[in-house]
């Protein structure tokens, strides 16, 4: 239960900063790394770099370590691994490129706006 709310605070610090086509999938029994790869976009360097933030500050209030934030400085993808969840912020066309979705495909999508 504890890694739904940290999904939950994920998701809305990525809503909050009006991240675009918010994906969350479910890696249970699929990668061991982690439960939920949360992935998104913004549409510049400045609004990828927001959303890390806020996802990385929001996880923080809440009492959750962040274990490591990779890609910051050029925001063109950033890794935020919070443990449990791992969250994938990209530019709109490092997304398309990386394709992530794909990637994993066999992972069922989590409907994280129906609750």
């Amino acid at each position: 239960m504890k890694n739904h709310e940290l999904l939950s605070v994920t998701v809305k610090a990525a809503d909050d900063k009006r991240a675009e086509d918010i994906v969350v999938l479910n890696m249970n029994g699929i990668s061991l790394i982690a439960d939920y790869f949360l992935i998104c976009h913004g549409n510049s360097d400045k609004q990828v770099q927001a959303i890390a933030r806020e996802i990385k500050e929001k996880a923080e209030e809440m009492g959750y370590n962040v274990k490591k934030m990779e890609g910051f400085d050029e925001g063109k993808w950033v890794l935020i691994d919070l443990g449990d969840v791992i969250a994938h912020v990209f530019h709109r066309e490092e997304r398309s490129y990386y394709n992530l979705e794909r990637l994993w495909g066999d992972a069922p999508t989590v409907n994280v706006f129906s609750e």
